[in-house]
């Protein structure tokens, strides 16, 4: 029951955002107490706490799942194509939410997850390099810093709506381009055969 009540709130949260989401109205959708809810959670805090975990657990677990021997130039773009392709189906008002009314606990998840997060990132630019896909000039914490803030940019905010593109557009056009900017030649045109490719082909997760 602990993992549904989690998976409940976390659906809840992601489709209408976090302050939509109340113990009652999730006891109502599982059609089971209050008092089981508070059996596993003291509050609404401790319970959206457990779900940004669980949140960013499968997140991290889809990267784990990617196949690593693909150039490592064409598998960053690959990570934030299913990034953009994830948070277009999510509730814009969830990180508003998350950033307005719970800023200490985004500060304090975020605290966790990010040393995870960043290392797998850089060892694929490390990985890039390697490969002589990305060029050796380029800093690797810089350009990984670079790249979630367009990307929070062109999800997050309203500033691309009017263009009226699809994730995989949006993704192209804005991450997508910076990433082509870290590329060697060679790592370019993987990189652009990858793109045509994605064309047709959807990102498997």
């Amino acid at each position: 029951m602990k993992d549904e009540i989690l998976q409940s709130s976390l659906n809840m949260c992601l489709r209408y955002g976090i302050r939509q989401m109340s113990i009652q109205k999730l006891v109502e959708s599982l059609n089971i107490s209050t008092k089981t809810v508070y059996k596993y959670y003291k509050n609404k805090e401790e319970l959206l706490e457990a779900v940004l975990y669980r949140y960013h657990g499968e997140q991290y677990q889809m990267l784990e799942n990617l196949p690593s021997r693909e150039n490592a130039a064409c598998l960053f773009f690959t990570i934030w194509q299913i990034a953009m392709d994830n948070e277009y189906q999510i509730n814009k008002v969830f990180y508003e939410d998350l950033h307005d009314y719970y800023p200490e606990l985004e500060q304090k998840v975020n605290a966790v997850i990010a040393q995870k997060f960043e290392q797998y990132f850089l060892s694929v630019i490390h990985q890039a390099i390697d490969e002589e896909a990305f060029r050796d000039d380029i800093l690797p914490e810089v350009a990984l810093r670079s790249v979630p803030v367009l990307h929070r940019a062109a999800v997050r905010t309203e500033a691309f709506n009017r263009f009226g593109l699809s994730a995989q557009a949006l993704m192209i056009h804005t991450t997508g381009q910076y990433i082509r900017s870290l590329c060697t030649p060679n790592g370019l045109q993987a990189v652009d055969e990858h793109i045509q490719a994605s064309l047709t082909t959807p990102v498997t997760q």
